[in-house]
């Protein structure tokens, strides 16, 4: 049954976004959890949750490993079983330790225990069930965005961020950030359990009389995820932008035997329409191919960049964007020791109308297994490889930085796999302007890039920022501050999108505290818990005494 309603609950992510099967799930799992006679049993509930959901929410990652020529395409079914084996384990401790809260020795000294089921037959020991529950969740997917690097992809707020037009749920998320956002979810979905329980001793009419807040707060989420969202703003800035979407696929994305015809497509693109006006051009992650910094070895400018020339690459780009443009364009550079490459770095670079290099940023979240292979002094021999093209790791930036281009703005910059961690996006000290996310969805498969974007909008949500997003197959879009979405090209379609960036927001409460904002949520509610169990029992006793 766990398993099952793991599953289920994974529906309720993009694509399908069939957000109501995310209370139903939880609902489910928190009886389950609450019915548990043991906390190994309950540890055992959650892990197979877990391993249903991760493992049909994660089904994406199986499509990277048919653009890998070193590996089977189906080690990508494996692959995605073994990661929601690990992921499981987040949701385990989350409902081993909320078991743990409601038969915590106190707590058994405290209540009468004679009947088996005491727990889930006590309306208030439910309460604080679900509160506890919300607690140790907000906790463990905060423990699974930053543990061994971290993988934080779709937490359960996600599930209640609307469509393109609203924020849902989400619009709580500037205060409390996704972490507190799903346990928000977790609490919603355990009440209409709290409210039945309440329901169940009384007779008559009065029966019903309980299940009127729960009908109330069910319409309450309907109206907040379908209505037209009220307080979203609409406004406009005054930084000109075009971003690019060329819908090169990934099959040929690598082939250097493609660069040319691929710079052929972005520079269509970007050839301006107004050639006197200043604008901002936006090129995605693995868009350029060339090798655009000095420095290298003149055989690598032979084989990948354009008239084997650097400083001619540059000028041609300039020639592209026009006097007035300033292009961001994800790139690939290595670092030298002496004239052979060691590592490389995933890097978006700034070139001006005159081909001039302005600034520069690495990415730092980098993706195990995906540019760099872990343990490559065991698992190397083992033949594990990489699911990005070529033999050398990639190396991590310092972190979030913000590049002033003075009249241009100030810009933030997350690369691809970056943007879905919450409170990890911007520089604390240099509050940018906006926020540039290219990313490469090619190899993400069909679930992959709306849920990838999704993220994206929850931390303009969170930061009170726009994004830009410039994929090389879609879903590109323009996100406002509210999360909005104001343009989009969609998936393999070619396109691009002129306008004004949309301004920032005053800094949120979350983009202040950052993820210290969700775990004093948790806190709240784990004192709360607390609270409601203590109150209970007290009334259960006089009861019964």
């Amino acid at each position: 049954m766990a398993l099952l309603l793991g599953a289920m609950t994974a529906c309720a992510f993009q694509p399908l976004a069939l957000w109501p099967l995310a209370f139903l799930g939880l609902a489910g799992l928190i009886e389950l959890v609450g019915r548990a006679g043991r906390q190994r049993r309950a540890f055992a509930i959650g892990w197979f949750f877990g391993l249903g959901h991760f493992t049909l929410g994660n089904n994406w990652i199986a499509t990277a490993f048919t653009y890998q020529a070193n590996m089977p395409a189906w080690l990508g079914a494996i692959a995605v079983v073994l990661l929601a084996l690990y992921l499981a384990l987040f949701p385990a401790f989350a409902c081993a330790a909320a078991w743990r809260v409601m038969h915590s020795a106190p707590a058994r000294a405290r209540l009468d225990m004679r009947a088996r089921d005491a727990l889930d037959r006590r309306a208030g020991a439910h309460l604080s069930l679900t509160l506890a529950f919300a607690a140790c969740w907000i906790v463990s997917e905060w423990l699974r965005g930053w543990l061994f690097t971290g993988f934080a992809w779709n937490p359960m707020g996600m599930a209640v961020l609307g469509d393109f037009d609203r924020r849902g749920l989400a619009m709580l998320a500037p205060w409390i950030g996704t972490y507190g956002l799903s346990g928000v979810v977790v609490l919603l979905a355990g009440l209409p359990g709290y409210f039945t329980r309440l329901a169940v001793p009384r007779r008559g009419l009065a029966r019903w009389a309980p299940l009127v807040p729960a009908l109330s707060l069910a319409a309450l989420v309907a109206v907040a995820m379908l209505a037209p969202d009220p307080w979203a703003r609409r406004e406009e800035g005054a930084l000109r932008y075009t971003l690019v979407q060329p819908d090169i696929r990934q099959e040929y994305i690598d082939d250097p035997r493609n660069y040319e015809a691929n710079f052929i497509k972005l520079a269509r693109l970007s050839v301006p329409r107004d050639p006197g006006a200043k604008r901002l051009v936006f090129w995605p992650e693995s868009g350029l191919g060339d090798y655009i910094r000095d420095g290298y070895p003149d055989y690598l400018y032979r084989m990948y960049t354009y008239a084997g020339d650097p400083v001619l690459s540059r000028k041609r780009i300039g020639r592209v964007i026009g006097p007035y443009g300033l292009l961001m364009t994800g790139a690939v550079d290595l670092v030298m020791v002496g004239d052979e490459g060691v590592a490389a770095r995933n890097s978006v670079t700034a070139i001006d109308g005159k081909g001039d290099i302005l600034a520069g940023y690495s990415k730092a979240h980098l993706v195990p297994f995906g540019e760099y292979l872990p343990l490559r002094w065991l698992l190397g021999p083992l033949g594990a490889s990489r699911l990005v093209a070529g033999s050398l790791d990639f190396w991590p930036g310092p972190g979030p930085r913000s590049l002033d281009f003075g009249a241009m703005g100030e810009v933030g910059v997350q690369i691809c796999y970056e943007i879905v961690f919450p409170g990890e996006v911007v520089d604390p000290g240099n509050r940018p302007d906006y926020i540039f996310n290219p990313s490469n969805d090619g190899w993400f498969g069909t679930w992959g890039p709306p849920q990838h974007l999704a993220q994206a909008r929850m931390r303009a949500l969170e930061e009170g920022l726009p994004v830009l997003r410039s994929t090389t197959t879609g879903i590109s879009a323009v996100i406002d501050a509210d999360g909005i979405v104001r343009q989009y090209v969609p998936r393999h379609q070619a396109g691009r999108l002129d306008g004004r960036i949309p301004p920032p927001h005053e800094p949120t409460l979350f983009a202040r505290l950052g993820n210290t904002a969700s775990l004093l949520l948790a806190l709240a509610m784990a004192a709360l818990s607390v609270g409601v169990l203590a109150v209970s029992t007290v009334a259960l006793r006089r009861r019964e005494g």
